[in-house]
């Protein structure tokens, strides 16, 4: 069941990229979505070493 406090992204994939993820995401066992999280994850993980951690929520400045 979905979890209503996440959000919700909706993206155009052509169709090439799209077989190639799920192509991807089935060989490593995960969904498609989950497949993408995992890279989205990493991709964080890579910014933060190199640039800093990401601050969650941000304060505002006043």
């Amino acid at each position: 069941m979905r979890n209503k406090n996440n959000k919700h992204l909706g993206i155009e994939i052509d169709p090439e990229l799209h077989y190639k993820l799920h192509y991807i995401s089935k060989y490593y066992g995960r969904s498609a979505n989950g497949e993408i999280l995992f890279l989205v994850r990493q991709a964080i993980k890579e910014f933060e070493l190199q640039e800093g951690a990401i601050e969650y929520p941000p304060k505002e400045d006043k």
